[in-house]
């Protein structure tokens, strides 16, 4: 199985999560597909998700798509995100 973990600060959860949420159909259409999204226990507007992936290159196609930069913006995402390739 191969992963990809996306971290970032968020302006606010809740309006990020809304956001977020209306976008899993691109995530999909990516073969990106949600296992966990994780909030840090000492601030809870820092986020991790966690994804599998079929294709790292559609991922990465995902992750420079100009949707995904619009959605992150009108999220209110604050940071420059992180993104790790994994596997297990």
């Amino acid at each position: 199985m191969t992963f990809l973990m996306i971290r970032h600060k968020v302006e606010d959860y809740e309006k990020w999560k809304v956001v977020y949420d209306t976008h899993k159909g691109t995530r999909n259409e990516y073969g990106v597909k949600e296992k966990y999204v994780l909030r840090n226990i000492e601030d809870t507007n820092q986020v991790t998700i966690l994804f599998e992936i079929a294709d790292i290159s559609k991922s990465k196609e995902f992750l420079s798509s100009s949707s995904l930069q619009e959605a992150m913006k009108k999220a209110g995402v604050l940071s420059k995100p992180e993104f790790y390739f994994l596997t297990g």
